[in-house]
């Protein structure tokens, strides 16, 4: 708790959540128009960088790495082999032929979905939820709507809690949860159910609690615990990130027609 509450509290984490959505919408279409693969793979590299700064290094990179590498493995192999774009062949296996283009192409999408993933994943590790729909609904947002977010962001987390203390008070009772495959899906199986229902409830009676407490009157005046300021510090991030975007959308033009 001690470290997640460390990395929230780092330059990253204290900029301000709207700043956060604004890097992983203008990093992953800059990455998007960019001609190449090129740009996206300086701006993965550069995410390791940030990932680094906030003490999420180990963990980035592992998810980069377990989703990229099959993911890369699979798009090489269908857009090299088969790609309608391939002109220019680099193997030919006589019964298939690599080409340039299938291969290219197959890097952009890939860099490009490891820049809206990284961007989404360090964004969500600095972010309490509760914080960025305070964010949301500042800016103007319908408090329904954030609601619903955040409902959805904790949603996953309540369910592993849920499922940990049955899996214990069933560890308790002498029911074996450990060793092989089929021995722990015999035990997670039957748990779904009453995991799944129970979370579901639980959305339900929150959202009755906040019927009857007036959350849908848009008349009344909204106050909220959290408090979330737009720094100067963002403001010069959002700026930054505008001007790259505008640089990268001319020098992708110059690119494409030169």
């Amino acid at each position: 708790m001690q470290y997640q509450s460390d990395v929230k509290k780092s330059t990253v984490g204290l900029l301000n959540p709207v700043t956060k959505l604004q890097a992983i919408l203008v990093l992953g279409v800059g990455t998007l128009i960019f001609p190449n693969a090129l740009l996206g793979f300086v701006i993965v590299i550069g995410l390791f960088c940030v990932a680094q700064s906030v003490g999420l290094l180990g963990s980035y990179a592992k998810m980069v790495f377990s989703f990229g590498v099959p993911i890369s493995i699979m798009l090489f192999f269908i857009q090299g082999f088969y790609s309608p774009l391939n002109k220019t062949i680099i193997l030919d296996l006589g019964f298939a032929r690599l080409g340039e283009e299938g291969l290219l192409y197959a890097a952009k999408v890939v860099v490009t979905l490891l820049v809206f993933l990284s961007t989404f994943y360090i964004m969500n590790k600095t972010t309490y939820p509760g914080k960025m729909v305070a964010a949301l609904t500042q800016s103007g947002m319908r408090p329904q709507i954030g609601y619903l977010i955040l409902a959805s962001l904790n949603v996953v987390p309540q369910m592993k809690r849920r499922m940990d203390v049955i899996k214990e008070a069933q560890a308790a009772r002498g029911v074996e949860t450990t060793g092989s495959f089929l021995v722990r899906l015999k035990a997670y199986l039957p748990l779904m159910g009453p995991v799944v229902l129970s979370s579901l409830t639980d959305a339900q009676e929150r959202g009755m609690t906040l019927e009857t407490r007036g959350f849908a009157n848009e008349t009344s005046k909204r106050t909220s615990l959290i408090s979330v300021q737009v720094t100067q510090v963002d403001k010069n991030v959002r700026l930054l990130m505008w001007v790259f975007l505008g640089i990268d959308f001319v020098v992708s033009l110059f690119m494409r027609f030169s």
